[in-house]
C-alpha cells in the first residue's frame, strides 16, 4: 500500500495537468468570472450609447410608416451586420397617421378684452380625426372622470369635452409611475370614442406625465372610423387655465387638427441573432421598439431600450463568447400606436412557444436601473442568486419577481407561457420626457445608459446558458 500510494497519486497529479479535472469542474457559462466579464465590459463602453446618439441625431423621430422609421431599420440591420448577426427582415404592416396643422385658441370667456384670444398649446392623439381646414369653434365642456361625462351627457352633445385629470406624480416618485401613468393614459385611450358617443365634436386630454414645463404629451386614442372626431392632449398648464375661467363662466375654444388616416405602410421587425452553439433552436429574446412618436425624437422611449438590446450582441462579441441558446436582439415594428410588431412576431412562432426559452423587453426609458423584474415562479427565485450577485457591484442586484414583467410587444409570448423579463428602472421622471418634443438624446445619462446595457447584458447571457429549471411563465402550463 505504501508503495502503490505514490503512484496513484502521480497519475491523479498527471490527470488534472492533462485535463481530466474539466470533467468534474468544468466552468459553467455562468460562472461568477464570465458574469463579471460581462458587466464589466459593458460598463467600459460607449458603444450603445453612440448608437443612441446616431438614432436620435441622425434618423430622429421615428413615427410608424414614416421615412425615420425606414430609415431607422436600415440603420440598425447595418449595425448588427457590422457585428456579424444573422440579420433578419420580417414584414410589417404598419398604420401610417400623419399629424397636420395643430392650433387651440381661447376665443370667447367671461372677462375677455376686446380683441384678445389665449393660444393653448395642445397636440393631436394618434388616430384623431380631423376638424375643418378653417377649424372648429365650440364650448367646452371640462370632466374629471367618466361618471361625470355621464352624468353631464345633455352639455356635451355639440360641445369639446375636456378630461382633466392630474397625473399623480408622488406615486411615480414612489415607484409606482406605471400605474400613475395607467390612470391618466385611459382617458387619452377611450375618453375621445366615448365622447364622440355621447355627441362630442371634439375630445381634449390633460397630457399625461408629470413635467409641469408647457409640454403636451401625444400617445394613441382608439375610434373607429365614423366616431373619429378631433382629440388632442393640452399641457397641464392649459388645462389648469380652462379649468379657472371656467369658474367664471362658459369658455368657448377654436380648434384646428388637420391629420390623415393614409393607407397601412410597410415595415420590418429587425431581428438579430447569436446563434447558439448547443441549443441553437432555442431563443432568448432581448429587444426594444424601434418606432417612436413624432414630437422629440424618441430618446428614452424606446432608443435607448434598442440600443441597449444591441448592446447586448456587442458586449458579448467583444469578448468572443458564444452562447449555449441563441440571442435574438428584436427592434419591434409599431409598438406606440398598433403593436403590429409583436403581433407578427407571435403569430409567426405561436405553434413553437416552448422554442421561445425567455423574452425581455426594455422599454421604461433609461433611468438609474436597480436589477431585474422577472415574471417567473416564487420557485424559480433562488435559481437567479448568482446573476444577483454578479450585478451587486453596480448597484443593481436587485430581482423583483412578479406574475407578469412583460413588455408590450411580448406580452402574447408570456401570454403562451414564455418567461418574460424587464430592468427594474426608475421611471419617476420617465413621464416627464415620454411622448414629448423634450424626449431627446440628452436626457440619457451615459452612466445610466451603461449600467442598462451591463443588466441586460448579464441577464440575457444569463438566460441563454442556465441549466436551471425556471419554468414558463406563471400560471401557464
Amino acid at each position: 500500500m505504501n508503495l502503490r500510494k505514490p503512484a496513484f497519486s502521480a497519475l491523479f497529479t498527471c490527470l488534472l495537468a492533462a485535463g481530466f479535472s474539466g470533467i468534474a469542474s468544468a466552468a459553467s457559462p455562468n460562472d461568477p468570472a464570465t458574469l463579471g466579464k460581462l458587466r464589466d465590459a459593458a460598463m467600459q463602453s460607449d458603444w450603445s450609447y453612440q448608437r443612441l446618439e446616431d438614432m436620435t441625431d441622425l434618423v430622429g423621430p421615428r413615427l410608424s410608416g414614416s421615412a425615420g422609421d425606414a430609415a431607422a431599420v436600415e440603420q440598425v440591420a447595418a449595425a448588427m451586420r457590422a457585428l456579424g448577426a444573422k440579420v433578419t427582415l420580417q414584414p410589417v404592416k404598419v398604420p401610417h397617421w400623419v399629424r397636420g396643422e395643430e392650433k387651440g385658441e381661447l376665443v370667447d370667456y367671461k372677462g375677455r378684452p376686446a380683441n384678445i384670444t389665449q393660444r393653448v398649446v395642445l397636440t393631436a392623439l394618434g388616430g384623431s380625426g380631423a376638424t375643418p381646414a378653417s377649424g372648429l369653434v365650440a364650448p367646452i365642456v371640462r370632466v374629471r372622470d367618466f361618471d361625470e361625462l355621464q352624468a353631464r351627457a345633455a352639455e356635451v352633445k355639440g360641445a369639446i369635452v375636456l378630461f382633466d385629470v392630474v397625473f399623480d406624480q408622488g406615486m411615480a416618485d414612489r415607484g409606482l409611475a406605471g400605474n400613475a401613468y395607467g390612470q391618466g393614459s385611459r382617458y387619452r385611450s377611450t375618453g375621445p370614442a366615448r365622447a364622440a358617443e355621447l355627441g362630442a365634436v371634439a375630445a381634449l386630454v390633460r397630457s399625461v406625465g408629470g413635467a409641469d414645463y408647457r409640454l403636451p404629451h401625444t400617445g394613441a386614442t382608439n375610434m373607429k372610423d365614423g366616431q373619429r372626431i378631433p382629440a388632442a392632449a393640452v399641457t397641464a398648464e392649459d388645462a389648469m387655465l380652462i379649468g379657472r375661467l371656467l369658474k367664471r363662466g362658459p369658455v368657448k375654444l377654436k380648434l384646428t387638427l388637420t391629420p390623415q388616416i393614409l393607407p397601412d405602410a410597410d415595415s420590418f421587425n429587425v431581428i438579430a441573432d447569436l446563434p447558439g452553439s448547443e441549443k441553437p433552436e432555442e431563443v432568448v429574446i432581448v429587444s426594444g421598439h424601434l418606432d417612436s412618436w413624432d414630437l422629440g425624437t424618441g430618446a428614452h422611449d424606446d432608443a435607448t431600450g434598442v440600443t441597449a438590446s444591441m448592446g447586448v450582441l456587442h458586449t458579448i462579441k467583444q469578448l468572443g463568447l458564444q452562447p449555449r441558446r441563441t440571442i435574438r436582439m428584436v427592434a419591434w415594428a409599431n409598438e406606440e400606436n398598433g403593436l403590429r410588431g409583436g403581433n407578427a412576431y407571435f403569430q409567426a412562432n405561436k405553434d413553437k412557444l416552448e422554442k421561445q426559452y425567455a423574452a425581455i423587453e426594455s422599454d421604461g426609458g433609461a433611468g438609474r436601473t436597480f436589477g431585474v423584474q422577472a415574471g417567473i415562479r416564487r420557485e424559480a427565485e433562488k435559481y437567479f442568486a448568482p446573476l444577483q450577485k454578479a450585478l451587486l457591484p453596480i448597484g443593481a442586484g436587485v430581482l423583483n419577481r412578479r406574475d407578469s414583467a412583460s413588455g408590450a410587444d411580448v406580452h402574447q409570448l408570456e401570454a403562451g407561457g414564455v418567461p418574460s423579463f424587464m430592468p427594474y428602472v426608475d421611471t419617476s421622471a420617465y413621464f416627464d420626457y415620454h411622448h414629448t418634443p423634450a424626449d431627446t438624446f440628452d436626457k440619457v445619462d451615459p452612466l445610466n445608459m451603461k449600467r442598462h446595457v451591463a443588466v441586460l447584458t448579464a441577464l440575457t447571457w444569463f438566460l441563454a446558458n442556465t441549466d436551471d429549471p425556471i419554468g414558463r411563465a406563471p400560471d401557464q402550463k
